[in-house]
């Protein structure tokens, strides 16, 4: 459970920053934990801590300090998302595979962007349609 803050006013049971909902640190750290798709072994070897610190992090027993912060950004965090509940760009909510698929496209030659936008567009008219292609 979190705490409904509005204006920095503690109302009840959800926490958020200007009426806007949030979970609570932990749970924004776990979240972030499995969109990296890492356990809690990995993940806490990432930060440079054990396992059970990780576990008391995420069960919102502890808080951890800025070294291991840092450590976790470096790994792909959002630590603005994990602190704040507000994500720094659409991006930092993509999984690895989808944000090396945007990396990918952003360094193609105009010509290929133009191409593969075409794809996009021809595959999805007939799911938007509701035809998949199979009978």
């Amino acid at each position: 459970m979190c705490t409904f803050i509005k204006f920095g006013v503690q109302l009840d049971t959800c926490q958020c920053f200007f009426g806007v909902q949030m979970d609570s640190f932990g749970e924004r750290l776990r979240s972030e934990r499995e969109r990296l798709g890492l356990t809690q072994d990995e993940f806490s070897e990432k930060g440079g801590v054990k396992k059970r610190a990780q576990i008391n992090y995420e069960k919102g027993e502890r808080n951890p300090d800025s070294t291991y912060l840092a450590a976790i950004a470096a790994a792909g965090v959002d630590i603005v998302y994990v602190i704040t509940g507000v994500r720094t760009t659409p991006a930092a909510a993509l999984s690895p595979r989808a944000a090396a698929l945007v990396d990918n496209f952003e360094h193609m030659a105009d010509e290929d962007k133009r191409a593969i936008e075409r794809l996009a567009d021809a595959v999805q008219k007939p799911q938007a349609q509701g035809l998949t292609g199979t009978k």
